[in-house]
Formats: C-alpha cells, sequence, structure tokens
C-alpha cells in the first residue's frame, strides 16, 4: 500500500448547508507532482485542510499510506509537510531563526536540519538578512524550507507561486521539480494558475463544485490539447491505407468511434482531402481541432478562471 500516498474514499465536508466536497473519492500515487486545479472555491483548500488534519470530514475516508483512524493518521501525518496558504514568518529575525522556531515547536532534535533544509531551497546565503528584507520569491521558498523541516515523503503546497513575480515562480517551480526529482517526494500543489501547473506537474486533478471532474495524467493532457486533423468517415480502414500510402504518415490515431486524428499535414488540409477524395472515400468531418490548455481546463471546470 505504500505505492498509494493518499486515499480518500466519498468524503464530505458540509458547512451548515453548504457542501464544500461533495462525495470525492481520489488516490495519489508515490513519486507524482499532482496539479490541484479548480476555481476560488471549488474544494482545493478544503481537501487540503482534511488532509493534513486541520478540518475533519463530515463523512468518507482519509487514508494515508493505507492507515486511517484518528490515531493512526495523527502517526502518518508526521510523513507530510505542508504550505497552506502564506508562510507564516518572522519578518524580524532571518532564515535561520525562523527555522529554529519551527524546529523547536516541531520537536525535531537534529539542528544540522537547518542549514541542510537552507540550502536545498537556495537560501543558506543570506545570512544575517532579515525575512523583511526578502522577496516574495524568498519568503516562498522558505515556507517550503520550514514545510521540509521534517523530512517529509509528502509535500503539500496551496497556491504556492499567488502574488510572485516570473523570477520568483521559476524559483519554486525549479525547487518542486528538483524535490520530486532527486528526493522522490511526492507532491501535490494546489494552483488555478494553468500554465504553471503544466510546466510543473506530472498529473492533474481537476475539481469544480466540490467534485472531481477528472484526473488526467500529462501524457493524456497533452495527446487531447495536442492540434490535429479531425477526420470523420465511415470507411476508416481505407482513409488509413490512403494516409499510410499516399500522404506516407503513421503519424495518426484511431478513436474508438472510427474518427481519425491526423497529427501531420496540420498547414495543408487541402492536400488530405484531395488524398481522400481520389480513392471516393466518403468524409463526413474534416476540421483542424484541439483545445488549448486553457480552454481545455475551463470547459472541465465551467467558468473563466478566477
Amino acid at each position: 500500500m505504500d505505492s498509494i500516498v493518499m486515499e480518500v474514499k466519498g468524503i464530505t465536508k458540509k458547512y451548515r448547508d453548504h457542501a464544500a466536497l461533495d462525495n470525492v473519492s481520489l488516490k495519489l500515487e508515490k513519486g507524482k507532482i499532482y496539479g490541484f486545479i479548480g476555481q476560488n472555491g471549488a474544494g482545493k483548500t478544503t481537501l487540503i485542510r482534511l488532509i493534513t488534519g486541520l478540518a475533519f470530514p463530515t463523512s468518507g475516508e482519509i487514508y494515508l499510506w493505507g492507515k486511517t483512524g484518528d490515531a493512526q493518521l495523527q502517526q502518518q501525518r508526521k510523513r507530510i509537510g505542508s504550505l497552506i496558504e502564506s508562510p507564516a514568518l518572522y519578518p524580524y529575525m532571518t532564515a535561520y531563526q525562523n527555522m529554529e522556531v519551527q524546529r523547536i515547536q516541531k520537536g525535531i532534535p537534529d539542528k544540522s536540519i537547518i542549514d541542510k533544509t537552507l540550502e536545498l531551497v537556495g537560501l543558506s546565503d543570506t545570512g544575517k538578512k532579515k525575512v523583511r528584507n526578502f522577496s516574495l520569491g524568498m519568503r516562498q521558498r522558505l515556507g517550503i524550507a520550514i514545510a521540509l523541516l521534517n523530512a517529509p515523503e509528502f509535500l503539500i503546497l496551496d497556491e504556492p507561486i499567488n502574488g510572485l513575480d516570473p523570477v520568483g515562480i521559476k524559483e519554486v517551480r525549479n525547487l518542486i521539480k528538483k524535490l520530486n526529482k532527486e528526493y522522490g517526494m511526492t507532491i501535490l500543489i494546489s494552483s488555478h494558475i494553468l500554465e504553471e501547473l503544466y510546466n510543473t506537474a506530472t498529473d492533474f486533478v481537476i475539481i469544480d463544485k466540490g467534485r472531481i471532474v477528472e484526473e488526467i495524467s500529462e501524457d493524456e493532457l497533452n495527446e487531447k490539447c495536442k492540434q490535429h486533423i479531425e477526420i470523420k468517415t465511415p470507411s476508416s480502414e481505407k482513409a488509413i491505407m490512403v494516409l499510410q500510402q499516399k500522404l506516407s504518415t503513421d503519424n495518426f490515431k484511431v478513436m474508438p468511434d472510427g474518427t481519425i486524428q491526423l497529427y501531420d499535414f496540420l498547414d495543408d488540409l487541402e492536400k488530405v482531402a484531395g488524398a481522400l477524395a481520389e480513392d471516393k472515400i466518403l468524409v463526413t468531418g474534416l476540421s483542424i481541432t484541439g483545445d488549448s490548455l486553457e480552454d481545455y481546463f475551463l470547459g472541465k471546470i465551467g467558468g473563466a478562471a478566477k
């Protein structure tokens, strides 16, 4: 069960008559970076708070590394690091002093972990510089450093790039990828900044109005968003022969309904149409299609991002 880091089954969280989460079931596998996507108020932070023990479900079950029940969940949460919303930092202290306060509060005996973690997030050279003089990107990396103090196997970041400039965003992105690649850390990132999640995550979970809309891998997403010529014909086998023999391409995919997705000749639709017409193949649809990344996500979550 260690391959499944976190699982929720039928989780519902109600606040009076409002269901922030409605019968949500989800599994997160070890070693992946999950992009958790949804509009503000979709339920992202609520689920994160349930996973980390900051709130409790109205109904349903939470499993961490296959364990459930209050006592066992509390024990397993020691394997989790989290940064939820903005990091709580002491502005008139240095990065090291902030880390020392957190180390003591968390009951971590090894002081050397501070220097190791600051080096990991690229803040080992800040010396006596006070946090109030840090850039937003540096503060965010310090917040992540605090989340890493207990050497977690599962890192949860809620909107870690909110308000950052492009340099800060790149710093955080590179750090997340490093933690995943070099330490095998499973990471869940909640954000509504779609392009950045796309540049960072290996898998995506889309949530809307308290319900999981879709779980999709990076490869599947690329396939769905990839521009292609869509060929609709009742004679798909003959059309395939034309593509292979007359147009010399195998760069296509046949869908379950017989529709052909052709990834070549995007700038020469007439050539494809002509080749099919020469063999008297009936074509009921021929068009260039494929969502942009934003169109795809917004189509799933039902509206403009906020």
